[in-house]
């Protein structure tokens, strides 16, 4: 696209003819013609001026906005990875927590089946002795004989 500047240049007339010059050749109006434009071209390079004064604005005004949003993402995204943390800190913490009560129950059962075989084997232990007295008195039978039974 071409500048003002070089619309302008473009634009000057090299030499237009106008009415005759006495002697029949035509007046050169481009001096003219140049004067008439001045204006309108220096118009333009206002208005270009401030084209180029919007369109730097709206270029600072859009990174401050792509800024603005960066850190607006960066804070949600700071935000959600806080809430993970503590939504890991609460699982973790349910976890030891059953965990925990898992293992005392665990325990509980198992000191109730520890008490139920030692009562078991507290009562089986007098029908073990005796059994054993029995065996031993058998054999002490067999090894004194019967004629020795009587005597005592």
């Amino acid at each position: 696209m071409l500048g003002f500047r070089e619309f302008r240049i473009r634009l000057r007339p090299a030499g237009s003819p106008g009415p005759a010059a006495p002697g029949g050749v035509p007046a050169d109006r481009s001096a003219e013609f140049a004067a008439e434009l001045e204006a309108p071209l220096a118009q333009l390079d206002v208005i270009a001026a401030e084209a180029d004064r919007i369109r730097a604005t709206a270029v600072r005004e859009a990174a401050a906005r792509r800024r603005a949003a960066a850190l607006r993402a960066e804070g949600v995204v700071r935000a959600a990875r806080e809430q993970a943390l503590e939504v890991r800190g609460e699982t973790a913490s349910r976890i030891r927590r059953e965990a925990a009560a898992e293992a005392a129950r665990t325990e509980a059962a198992s000191r109730r089946t520890v008490e139920r075989l030692r009562e078991r084997e507290v009562e089986r232990i007098p029908a073990f002795v005796a059994r054993i007295v029995a065996q031993v008195t058998g054999e002490l039978t067999v090894v004194q004989g019967p004629e020795r039974r009587g005597s005592d």
